[in-house]
């Protein structure tokens, strides 16, 4: 896996980079489809903040903890990552042992009042709604918008308030 490093309020020397090059790569083990890892890490106040984005296929895997010193906060995201990749797996096997799609309840979650403060824009790639909520649950959000593969529209998945799941279709 290739590893990009910078730093944000902080100098990053050859010596994290290379510890960070050296917890990354046991993440290999894990998976054969992890991309280029994109690693920032920065200084603010007193705490050590190490943030890690890798894409794995279709989805991406992040990962954010800070600490007192920076080589504890990485180790600490190497060790969330491990986690996040662990039930990405379970889930899969699990899936396909069972053979079973589950049913989602339909519904919206209410609107917050407020006003729009950040815009994301990300490419919107064809997955089914399973793939939607696993890659919403790796990335710790609690919705996911997504283009379905069975229908060809765009959707969205979302986390109810008891545990469950929702879908959101559109109708035009």
């Amino acid at each position: 896996m290739q590893v990009q490093v910078r730093g944000k309020n902080l100098e990053v020397t050859q010596a994290l980079q290379q510890y960070v090059a050296q917890k990354l790569s046991h993440l290999d083990r894990f998976s054969d489809h992890l991309g280029r890892a994109q690693v920032t890490l920065s200084v603010e106040r007193e705490n050590h903040i190490c943030e890690v984005t890798i894409p794995l296929g279709h989805r991406l895997l992040r990962a954010e903890e800070q600490s007192p010193d920076m080589y504890a906060s990485i180790d600490l995201v190497v060790d969330k990552l491990q986690r996040q990749i662990e039930k990405y797996r379970t889930r899969i096997l699990a899936r396909r042992a069972e053979g079973e799609e589950r049913s989602l309840e339909e519904g919206a979650p209410a609107a917050p009042e407020g006003r729009v403060v950040r815009t994301k824009r990300y490419p919107i790639k064809p997955m089914t709604v399973d793939e939607a909520i696993l890659q919403m649950e790796l990335l710790g959000h609690d919705f996911f918008i997504f283009t379905n593969a069975e229908t060809e529209r765009v959707s969205l998945v979302y986390r109810r308030r008891d545990g469950n799941f929702g879908l959101i279709e559109p109708e035009l």
